[in-house]
């Protein structure tokens, strides 16, 4: 014979266990919708692996966030200056895996591209072409390749590159250039 009572639940005495505050639907809701934790924080906080949280989202019926919905809330860390990795180039990024692409190193370096880059320099100004900012601020510059810099033609042609802020330059690869402006 079962132990419980006419709730459902053991009688006193017996051995149960405790129950979890994601147990309950109002506390999940809270957690998950009001304070839009993730699934994953919340399997974290109360000790207990990601797909406990999952299943008892899904037996209170709570409608779990797809992944765009989910992006919006989630944080992804610290923008410009204020992020650790800010500005680190070549051996000071992680990402770094020593200078693997010969070509493209060699290209940068050669004085082909060094005479080019003293010609956009000139003929932009020191301004960024797209927010306009001279280059007296701490912020970096590049010059930018309209067309790819695969397009081995047009690597050193002046009329494929502009002078751009790096903040202008990264929201040029950005998602956020829904026109692809700057680029061909």
């Amino acid at each position: 014979m079962d132990n419980r009572n006419k709730k459902g639940r053991f009688e006193k005495g017996y051995a149960y266990r405790k129950e979890k505050p994601f147990w309950n639907k109002k506390w999940l809701l809270n957690e998950y919708i009001t304070k839009q934790k993730s699934s994953k924080e919340i399997a974290e906080e109360q000790n207990c692996h990601r797909n406990n949280i999952l299943f008892w989202l899904d037996k209170h019926k709570i409608k779990k966030r797809n992944i765009s919905e989910a992006r919006k809330v989630k944080h992804w860390g610290l923008l410009g200056a204020d992020n650790p990795m800010w500005n680190k180039k070549g051996e000071l990024n992680h990402n770094w895996k020593g200078g693997i692409t010969p070509e493209r190193q060699s290209f940068y370096v050669s004085n082909e591209w060094k005479k080019v880059c003293q010609e956009i320099w000139k003929r932009d100004n020191a301004i960024c072409q797209r927010c306009k900012t001279k280059k007296n601020t701490d912020i970096p510059f590049h010059i930018h390749h309209i067309k790819s810099f695969s397009d081995k033609e047009l690597r050193a042609d002046i009329n494929n590159l502009i002078l751009v802020c790096e903040i202008c330059h990264h929201w040029i690869h950005s998602k956020s250039n829904i026109k692809g402006e700057f680029i061909k």
